[in-house]
């Protein structure tokens, strides 16, 4: 009896804890916290596109890429305090948020509770604190820019690069993000993106289509004959660490745009974002690999990285699917529009150094179309706003490269694309001796 007993009595108490709601603060504590774990591992993400790009270019370029990584997740921080996030999410009346939010701060009654008031209950019925909101919206800004990296890598100079950035992530990200996320008019017309394939990943690979037009191709990847001449990367190894810790920091970026873990239900839906996150990288890995070995007779380590990070940026928009078996389909599907893409934008001469605007645009469509298809969201609403962003990234980027063309200059010259960005616009070089 008293075996009995125990078994059941800590098996009712769960059960009673189970079916009672959690506090309005406890609520709040486990939310702000998600927001903040889960922005953490966005941004451990630049460090994986940092590795990433590292391992794609070559060693003269090495310290400048990693130069513009460290400088553009900065950048981002600063203009999304300054004007990104007020741009995005404050006072949005259909077109654009407004300025009143600029130099964001914490709300008057997170100060006032630092400042002794008694005032949890206030603060607790908000849901989460606004700093942690703030944190997790700005790595994703960070995200946006880090594609144009990558793909303008090896012949853009270093300081118009990070003007650009200035206005990716201090205007354009935050338009697009205020017409989606923001509660503009896509949002009002059912557009649904979870975590972000058009909002963060098509943007960021909208703006770099651009800049690979005006930049040109690098010297001697295009043969006037037609023929292509591939330009191996300095380190693989780098790469596959870099798409590694992308793969990881993935979970945050999806899971955590739940933006909620306060109920058991929550709970549930984060783990299935996990689940479907993982797998469909997974199923973009496999595919990329069996493609490539048709198309090439042999693997290609880079379409498998970027088969991953398709897969990934694939399943972003619909990660809540309740069936793991389409989100691997979906994944692999990435997997197999990347591959075919890259030799794609070869014929059209379009030089894109870590393969960004085939496995971040192209997979980015494909994934928000996947949610009209196989999830929720109307396909035609869908479509709207694949090409909302197109009309409004593709302008935007192309007046502001022309203006830092025009003005500062933006592709190197020969001689410095010759002996390598390092060299010629940093003290530090990666590989000094082999120079």
């Amino acid at each position: 009896m008293k075996k009995i007993l125990l078994f059941l009595i800590p098996s009712l108490l769960v059960s009673g804890m189970a079916s009672a709601e959690v506090s309005a603060e406890t609520a709040f504590v486990f939310n702000t916290f998600f927001f903040i774990f889960g922005g953490i591992l966005v941004m451990f993400m630049a460090l994986g596109f940092a590795m990433l790009e590292a391992g794609f270019v070559r060693k003269k370029n090495t310290s400048a890429i990693l130069l513009k990584n460290i400088a553009l997740y900065s950048i981002a921080g600063i203009m999304f305090y300054l004007v990104g996030y007020s741009l995005m999410y404050v006072d949005v009346s259909g077109w654009i948020g407004s300025l009143g939010g600029a130099f964001y701060n914490p709300s008057s009654d997170e100060l006032a509770l630092l400042d002794g008031a008694d005032n949890v209950a206030a603060i607790a019925d908000t849901g989460y604190s606004v700093a942690s909101d703030w944190f997790f919206q700005m790595v994703f800004c960070a995200t946006a820019i880090s594609i144009v990296s990558g793909a303008c890598a090896e012949r853009i100079k270093v300081w118009p690069f990070m003007i650009f950035a200035a206005i990716m992530t201090g205007i354009i990200y935050p338009i697009y993000g205020s017409w989606t996320w923001g509660g503009g008019w896509l949002s009002e017309m059912g557009f649904s993106d979870f975590a972000g394939s058009t909002i963060v990943h098509s943007v960021g690979g909208w703006a770099a289509v651009v800049g690979c037009l005006i930049l040109g191709p690098r010297a001697g990847k295009y043969s006037k004959d037609g023929k292509i001449s591939p330009i191996a990367g300095a380190n693989m190894p780098l790469a596959a660490l870099g798409t590694f810790i992308l793969w990881f920091g993935w979970f945050g970026f999806n899971g955590g745009s739940q933006l909620a873990l306060g109920s058991a239900l929550d709970a549930v839906a984060i783990s299935i974002v996990v689940v479907n996150t993982n797998i469909a990288a997974c199923g973009g890995v496999v595919a990329a690999i069996i493609l490539s070995q048709i198309m090439y007779k042999k693997i290609d380590l880079s379409i498998a990285l970027n088969g991953a990070i398709a897969g990934l940026v694939a399943i972003t928009a619909g990660p809540d699917l309740t069936n793991h078996f389409i989100s691997m389909i979906i994944g692999a599907i990435g997997g197999i529009v990347c591959t075919i893409a890259i030799p794609m934008l070869d014929k059209m001469k379009i030089d894109d150094v870590v393969g960004a605007i085939s496995a971040h645009l192209v997979a980015g469509i494909w994934g928000t179309l996947a949610v009209g298809i196989f999830g929720g969201g109307d396909l035609m609403i869908q479509i709207v706003g694949i090409l909302a962003a197109a009309v409004l990234v593709v302008p935007l980027s192309a007046i502001g490269f022309y203006i830092l063309k025009a003005t500062t200059g933006l592709r190197v010259d020969e001689e410095t694309e010759a002996v390598g960005l390092d060299k010629a616009e940093l003290t530090t070089i990666a590989y000094p001796e082999f120079n």
